[in-house]
């Protein structure tokens, strides 16, 4: 099989939070996909693995903020590369309370509440399926496509999403990977080698220090 294939597949970008216990946590999703219409209903996947999953396992609801091409890059990384079980995410970040649940206030275009009615076990990951209980377009901004993401942020895909493949390694090449998050370093392609970027570097993507890239 061409594992290529799967890149056609379209996704957005999304903030999936919950709370239980004055507890808050929340990850970066790029799987949420309209299912019905009629008393609209939403499923999400998201790994196991992630402290979210459990929060949301706890509160049976969740919100969804739904992020725009003007999305900070510190806001995906901060969200999408770092543990809720570590740290309060929120910190540092403008958002709202609505309905008990903290909603991602800066550049998101829409954001959606709902109520969790199934939960579907895959492998790896759980599926939750949402009731919507209440939405709101914020902004005319532009929904920030997976794409996107990775042409104009050069993100990558953390190793918890449905997405995430090992990236190879193109013969010549002197190429560094973030341990953390993925993001690629290549020396043929930027204007610095990475043996001569400072001490004081950070990866573009998720903010961590040189020490956590491997020659790949």
């Amino acid at each position: 099989m061409n594992i290529d294939a799967l890149r056609d597949l379209s996704y957005g970008m999304f903030i999936v939070s919950s709370s239980f216990n004055n507890e808050d946590a929340g990850c970066v999703v790029n799987t949420v996909t309209q299912i019905t219409s009629v008393n609209p209903t939403i499923a999400i996947s998201i790994n196991k693995d992630n402290y979210t999953n459990k929060i949301i396992k706890e509160s049976k609801r969740l919100a969804i903020s739904i992020l725009s091409t003007d999305t900070d890059i510190k806001t995906i990384s901060q969200f999408g590369y770092k543990s809720s079980k570590d740290i309060n995410k929120f910190i540092d970040i403008n958002y709202e309370i609505i309905n008990d649940l903290k909603i991602v206030n800066d550049n998101i275009c829409s954001y959606i509440i709902g109520d969790v009615v199934n939960i579907i076990n895959v492998d790896t990951h759980d599926i939750f399926i949402i009731r919507v209980v209440d939405m709101k377009k914020v902004s005319d901004k532009i929904p920030m496509t997976y794409k996107y993401y990775q042409d104009n942020l050069k993100g990558k895909s953390p190793k918890n999403a449905p997405t995430y493949v090992n990236e190879y390694n193109k013969e010549g090449h002197s190429r560094y990977k973030c341990i953390i998050c993925g993001y690629i370093y290549d020396d043929e392609v930027e204007e610095v080698k990475f043996s001569d970027l400072p001490d004081n570097w950070k990866c573009p993507v998720c903010g961590v220090g040189k020490d956590k890239f491997i020659k790949v």
